[in-house]
């Protein structure tokens, strides 16, 4: 028997909530903390070769794709490379979990049009002050998601047979 004290969610919370748990940052909180989050979210639709943010710019959202393709490039010497593409069920700008954070990639859409979920920075740190426990959660994940690139970094590192100085990156 259901407990009649417990919250109860529309049909469109859950949709959102599973939405969520698809995403890495998200994938730890239960119903109740994602629920937190529901207020803060805001859609918004951009158009091809839109840029979302650029490297450098202060890091104010955390960027959701419910539908379309992204790429998170950096710049070369007047030139932009592509070091990820993301898709729906990925999110980017993972760094405005963190305080006075700055960008370190230009954001693109690359397909036709793309649907993102925005969740501002204030909000995220609002939800983080007063639930430690999901702050945790989601540290966690952000810790999990950048050792999973250092990872990726140092197998690439390896791969291109120290094509450039790794110390550097330490410097």
């Amino acid at each position: 028997m259901q407990n009649p004290f417990s919250k109860t969610f529309t049909p469109q919370d859950l949709e959102t909530f599973k939405f969520l748990a698809s995403i890495k940052l998200f994938e730890k909180l239960r119903h109740t903390e994602m629920a937190r989050f529901l207020p803060a979210m805001h859609a918004r639709k951009y158009n091809h070769n839109e840029v979302v943010f650029f490297s450098k710019d202060p890091s104010q959202a955390l960027y959701l794709i419910k539908k379309g393709t992204v790429e998170l490039t950096i710049d070369i010497k007047d030139n932009f490379e592509t070091i990820l593409e993301v898709k729906g069920g990925e999110a980017f700008g993972e760094n405005s979990l963190l305080e006075n954070a700055k960008r370190t990639y230009t954001a693109i859409v690359k397909s036709e049009d793309a649907d993102l979920v925005v969740i501002p920075f204030f909000a995220i740190q609002e939800i983080f002050e007063s639930n430690p426990k999901i702050k945790a959660k989601m540290m966690t994940s952000l810790a999990e998601y950048y050792n999973a690139n250092n990872q990726r970094l140092f197998r690439s590192y390896r791969e291109s047979f120290g094509f450039f100085r790794l110390r550097q990156m330490f410097e």
